[in-house]
């Protein structure tokens, strides 16, 4: 007879290759035959809802790995929520407007010239589409689960007419208005930015120092000062109109070098060095109030230059006197507002000086530096010149430098309802907590919004003007607007006249002769993205507003966060969400960020069709995301291994599942062996673990949390010494039974913590689980916490076993090292227990041998050669007998059955018993 073919050896058709990059597409079209998300949603029917509302990806090129983390790390929580007793719904969307598409055609070679505005509009939404397209199928390969076929997208006509009565309910509220003020402006866009849409790098600019000299000292100078300003923008000196200094400074008249100079008194010792100025000698001494209104004449052109007072001026840097252009500067503005001085702005919106600039016309504000500073030079005005390199504000799309720009633009009067906002923040649950902090601080010192881009591609300003160019913006324009464009989208602004745009019969006391115009300028793509929680939250029947969470990158603090709470606040006075979660960027292995100049880039494309996307999203669940995160091959290599160890562990509990039928052969927990109980216990524990940190969105515990349960639990202990039982035993011995039973609880449970994360290999798991009835795991709830405190008592217990199976572990590695014995069956183990608690322990476990994987396991009072460990002493020495050619137990016994001379008596029992009876 051939033993080996009387053991019951693992039996599965679950593959031990994963082949993921072949076997997810499959199971992905099956979900789409299947239509998984419906099925999600209508099993979920009727439970409380929970909104998670995507943040809208911009749609243009191929996902990038922040898209991959940003929507993995949602799919982990809408599927978590599915199966814990809520309604998910999960609606992608994309934000589909802006300057990066127009670029995009640009580049394509389309001749936007020779095309009306509505034709290259039409061109953009065609080129949106299609990138819509590409990343929707990209983001399905990421086993991403959601409503694909209704997604939300910015520049749909029912989203474009939502947007429109957000703007419109702002405009209501009084906090919506056009005026002009200096904004960031790109030159290279040639269009405004708001804040969020500023980065920073850095820039080598020219430093000058430039006197102006008194012109009217007003009793309080002698006429024959010069004032001293530091700029590092000499572009700017054309547009100055005064000089600003703080009320409550000191400043001093320095006799210095044959003149006389005004700086203030804390900066004497910078402004000595930098002009290098021998003996300087304070004349007199004046507060910044006493210069108020003294007159100074401009460097370059006849005109003066007034003395202002402005909280803003520090002592930071500089010279304490603040060159003031109200057309280039916030502070500068608000100062110039005060005190009446022309807003001149001469420089247009391609960053070229107007004849406003009389000697500097048609040349680039940049390049005209050069001949600034010489022609201040030549007046005698510039007292120093050199370059220093500092961060300076740059426009995020096209990476060139931004300037300040006064021009008539739309606002939203942040300020108005500023303090609204600023509550809202306190309501939020933030995490991570300094979330709050930096969002909370960027709305206090915020001021106004500019809203208005001067581009074709967005939605319009939905703004008329009548003949004396009033602006004409009402419910009743509102409304029609709205309507017009959820009818016909938002190019019929563009492919008709005002008037026709007008409701019928429209009239107003400022056009008497029935003329309209309507405003050109398109909103911000964040008033766009930022009118989600209208457009989707509130007008989607299977949403609501609030959404319960927004997940998003930690740059969208100045982005989306913030634009959707400002619309929100003030159309409806509540934040649009209840809780903000967010995380930090993918770098490469050394923590740098990906660019392809350092040829660092990590594609989720090309992870996907090497390794899986389940590899990808393990790595999601890996790492601390809400701070950067890492990537690289060697990361990704580490994962894999995990994930093999993962996979192994399902497809053995599943091989040794192969004859047990859950209706007929699962043992109740109170006949259950105590070892079993026991690992069941370790089980509920592990579902206490995994379900608090899936509830508090730590997912990278849950990664070590059941990596260490697969690892340590099982195939280090449970899975290890049970094989004796299951393989040799009679396939309905009763231990046997007992283990199966605990078995297929963890193979169940562990495929239900898992499946938000490894999408694809939980429902391949489960389909070979026996007896399940749901057709995919994405059918079924989360296991239950369970209440454990009655047994304290066995959970300490084998506890305490556990750390006694440590001590036995290390004394049988030594003795394997100093080659007593060679595989741990060969041993004999001579236990001696250090203490009453330990001996107790030991005395009631049955089977001591099995578990410890031994072939002979004593207790005893003392023993003469043994080690001492933490908790006993062990002696090991090779068991004396011959070796079991079914079990491979050495025993003693062998030889004893004349039937079976090769087996030890149990084997040879089961094996008449089963196969000879």
């Amino acid at each position: 007879m051939n033993y080996k073919d009387t053991l019951l050896m693992p039996k599965t058709e679950f593959p031990m290759r994963g082949n993921l990059p072949n076997r997810e597409p499959k199971m992905q079209e099956e979900w789409e035959s299947m239509n998984i998300y419906e099925q999600v949603q209508k099993r979920t029917e009727g439970r409380p809802l929970f909104v998670l509302h995507d943040g809208p990806p911009y749609a243009n090129g191929d996902l990038h790995m922040g898209h991959a983390l940003n929507k993995v790390l949602k799919d982990f929580i809408v599927r978590y929520k599915s199966m814990t007793g809520y309604n998910a719904p999960y609606v992608p969307g994309w934000d589909t407007h802006g300057l990066p598409i127009e670029q995009a055609l640009a580049k394509k070679k389309v001749n936007r010239k020779k095309m009306t505005v509505a034709e290259f509009r039409e061109k953009c939404a065609e080129y949106a589409w299609k990138q819509v397209e590409n990343q929707r199928t990209q983001f399905k390969q990421l086993g991403v689960r959601g409503d694909w076929d209704n997604p939300y997208v910015t520049l749909t006509k029912e989203y474009e007419a939502a947007q429109i009565k957000v703007f419109g309910e702002m405009a209501n509220n009084g906090y919506i208005y056009k005026g002009k003020k200096p904004v960031y402006w790109s030159p290279s866009s040639e269009s405004a930015l708001a804040e969020a849409e500023i980065e920073y790098h850095d820039k080598r600019s020219a430093s000058i120092y430039v006197g102006f000299n008194v012109k009217d000292g007003k009793g309080v100078l002698s006429g024959d000062e010069t004032f001293i300003i530091w700029t590092t923008t000499p572009w700017t000196i054309p547009a100055n109109m005064g000089i600003a200094v703080h009320p409550e400074l000191t400043y001093v008249t320095v006799s210095a070098n044959g003149g006389r100079f005004i700086i203030a008194e804390k900066l004497i010792d910078d402004v000595s060095e930098a002009l290098e100025w021998e003996n300087p000698e304070i004349i007199a001494t004046h507060t910044g109030k006493d210069l108020e209104r003294v007159t100074t004449q401009h460097p370059l052109y006849e005109r003066e230059s007034l003395v202002v007072l402005g909280e803003h001026v520090t002592t930071d840097a500089g010279t304490g006197c603040v060159h003031t252009a109200p057309g280039h500067g916030e502070d500068d503005y608000w100062v110039g507002m005060q005190y009446g001085l022309d807003i001149l702005c001469p420089v247009d919106e391609k960053g070229y000086f107007t004849e406003e600039a009389p000697g500097y016309e048609g040349q680039f504000y940049d390049s005209a530096n050069k001949a600034i500073t010489e022609a201040l030079e030549e007046k005698g005005a510039l007292l120093k010149l050199q370059f220093i390199t500092h961060s300076y504000p740059h426009d995020w799309r096209t990476k060139k430098p931004t300037i300040f720009r006064a021009t008539a633009q739309w606002f939203a009067s942040i300020k108005e309802f500023r303090s609204e906002i600023l509550s809202e923040i306190e309501n939020v649950e933030w995490t991570p907590k300094w979330g709050e902090t930096r969002l909370y601080n960027m709305v206090r010192d915020r001021e106004d919004w500019c809203i208005s881009r001067q581009r074709a591609w967005g939605v319009p300003i939905p703004v008329f003007y009548a003949e004396d160019q009033t602006p004409i913006i009402n419910e009743q324009t509102i409304e029609h607007v709205a309507n017009l464009f959820r009818e016909h989208g938002s190019n019929i602004w563009f492919e008709r006249e005002a008037k026709d745009l007008l409701p019928e019969g429209f009239t107003s006391e400022h056009s008497p002769n029935g003329h309209f115009t309507k405003e050109e300028d398109i909103m911000d793509v964040w008033f766009d993205s930022g009118s989600s929680h209208q457009a989707v939250l509130q007008e989607r029947p299977e949403l609501q507003r609030p959404a319960d969470l927004y997940l998003e990158g930690s740059d969208q603090y100045r982005g989306w966060f913030n634009s959707s709470l400002s619309t929100s606040v003030a159309v409806t006075g509540k934040a649009p969400f209840k809780a903000i979660l967010s995380h930090g960027f993918a770098m490469d292995a050394n923590g740098r960020k990906m660019s392809k100049s350092l040829g660092n880039v990590i594609l989720p494309d090309k992870i996907m069709k090497q390794y899986g996307a389940d590899i990808l999203r393990l790595w999601v669940s890996s790492v601390d995301y809400q701070a950067d995160v890492r990537i690289s091959d060697d990361i990704l290599k580490q994962v894999s291994e995990v994930y093999r160890k993962i996979r192994n562990t399902f497809r053995f509990l599943l091989g040794n599942l192969n004859d047990f039928d859950p209706t007929q052969h699962v043992v109740k927990d109170e006949d259950l062996q105590e070892v079993d109980r026991y690992m069941k216990l370790r089980l509920d524990e592990l579902v206490k673990t995994v379900r608090e940190a899936y509830d508090n969105y730590e997912f990278m515990s849950i990664y070590h949390a059941i990596h260490n349960f697969c690892t340590i639990d099982l195939s280090s202990f449970y899975l290890d010494f049970a094989k004796d039982v299951l393989y040799i035993e009679a396939p309905d011995n009763v231990r046997r039974r007992s283990i199966q039973t605990v078995y297929y609880e963890i193979v169940t449970t562990l495929t239900k913590l898992l499946s938000p994360i490894l999408s694809h290999t939980a429902d391949e798991v489960y389909k070979h689980i026996p007896a399940v009835e749901e057709a995919s795991v994405q059918l079924t709830d989360m296991p239950e916490v369970k209440d454990l405190t009655h047994l304290t008592e066995l959970k300490a217990k084998w506890d305490h076993f556990m750390n006694v199976r440590d001590d036995v572990l290390k004394a049988l590695e030594e003795a394997r090292s100093e080659k007593v014995i060679g595989k741990s069956l060969e041993a004999k183990v001579t236990i001696v227990p250090k203490d009453e608690e330990t001996k107790a322990v030991l005395n009631e476990i049955s089977h001591l041998d099995q578990l410890l994987i031994v072939s002979g396991a004593d207790i005893a009072e003392s023993v003469q050669e043994g080690k001492e460990y933490d908790h006993v002493h062990v002696a090991v020495e090779a068991h004396v007998g011959e070796k079991c050619q079914r079990c491979w137990v050495v025993s003693e016994e062998i030889g004893k059955d004349e039937k079976h001379p090769e087996l030890c008596p149990r084997c040879a029992s089961v094996v008449e018993e089963q196969y000879e009876g």
